[in-house]
């Protein structure tokens, strides 16, 4: 997760909190912040910021040859939001299509739609221009060869036969259905950041957010998370902030935190209060769910917070700013 803030009336970029300490991450966060730097736009900073990312592949959970799903293929889901319009282009299930952020910023400026998915985000897609891929890697062959030779573990089925944790199926109902509470933690590895999310705040206070992932791995052909659903991917809204959140998606997007942690900065709540507020409404229903967020508000300020489970106690992120000679990381303790 990243954000770039501009002071009112500055001529260079004031902060660029990184969420994820990588040389991956960081390159998207330079790209972004010379795009401000060169006078570009916010749209522009989250569209290149992102994009970036999906070229460096950054932590094999943005971009191409990445979180095969259980058939094997790597499909994108990307968001991008104008705080000034409240204009949003968003793709899901995308295939044979890289560079997916750029493909929802297609969909804002050249339709009257939200969201395109599957096979026809993708025609869409090469009809705009961008080339038809393959998403495959050997990477992530080898990926989902590692996944099958250990019977399909983890995956995402439940209440189906035969069991799902033991075996890779073909599930179906049972016969006659007796389900069971699901009390497994999170599915999705607390050690690998699941989404690019950015916010940019622009001098004049204008807002935009994007987002961009290949997803859950070893997802159910066909699952959207929350990266290209606005609210909960993230939110920007010019007259009070910005918000983007990453973890479990499933989860995460039953909420709409990014638009909640907004609606709460408009109220004058501090974007770390906000940020914090929106965790613990989350985690009233679901006390082990693997998330954070951060926000910022159109002064400058900033927070972030994450949910305490085993391994995942801290949450790291960086500034960049014209008083700093690099980038220094911060650190918030998760709630």
């Amino acid at each position: 997760l990243l954000v770039a803030l501009q002071q009112a009336g500055a001529s260079s970029p004031v902060a660029l909190p990184l969420v994820v300490n990588t040389w991956a991450f960081g390159r998207a966060a330079e790209t972004a912040w010379r795009v401000l730097e060169s006078g570009g736009s916010e749209l522009d900073a989250v569209e290149r910021g992102c994009s970036q990312c999906e070229i460096d592949q950054c932590d094999g959970s943005v971009g191409y040859g990445g979180s095969p799903d259980e058939s094997g293929e790597t499909t994108l889901d990307a968001m991008i939001m104008d705080g000034n319009t409240m204009e949003v282009g968003a793709v899901a299930n995308l295939k044979y299509v890289k560079n997916a952020i750029g493909v929802a910023r297609k969909v804002m400026e050249y339709t009257k739609h939200t969201l395109l998915v599957g096979e026809s985000a993708s025609l869409f897609a090469v009809r705009m221009g961008f080339p038809y891929e393959d998403l495959t890697t050997q990477k992530s062959l080898l990926m989902y060869s590692q996944w099958l030779n250990q019977s399909c573990q983890p995956n995402y089925w439940k209440n189906v036969v035969p069991d799902s944790s033991k075996s890779c199926g073909p599930y179906k109902r049972p016969a006659k259905d007796t389900f069971k509470e699901d009390k497994t933690t999170s599915r999705r590895s607390i050690h690998n950041h699941d989404t690019i999310g950015m916010v940019v705040i622009g001098g004049s206070g204008s807002v935009a957010s994007g987002t961009s992932t290949n997803g859950a791995v070893h997802k159910i052909p066909g699952r959207v998370g929350d990266s290209p659903v606005a609210g909960a991917g993230s939110y920007a809204d010019s007259t009070a902030g910005g918000a983007a959140a990453t973890g479990d998606g499933d989860v995460m997007m039953r909420f709409l935190p990014s638009y909640q942690a907004v609606e709460y900065m408009r109220m004058g709540t501090d974007p770390t209060v906000a940020c914090e507020k929106v965790i613990s409404r989350i985690r009233k229903y679901t006390p082990k769910f693997f998330g954070a967020v951060i926000c910022a508000n159109t002064t400058g300020s900033y927070g972030a917070a994450c949910n305490k489970i085993p391994g995942f106690t801290q949450f790291h992120f960086m500034v960049s700013s014209p008083l700093l000679s690099q980038p220094t990381e911060q650190v918030v303790d998760c709630i």
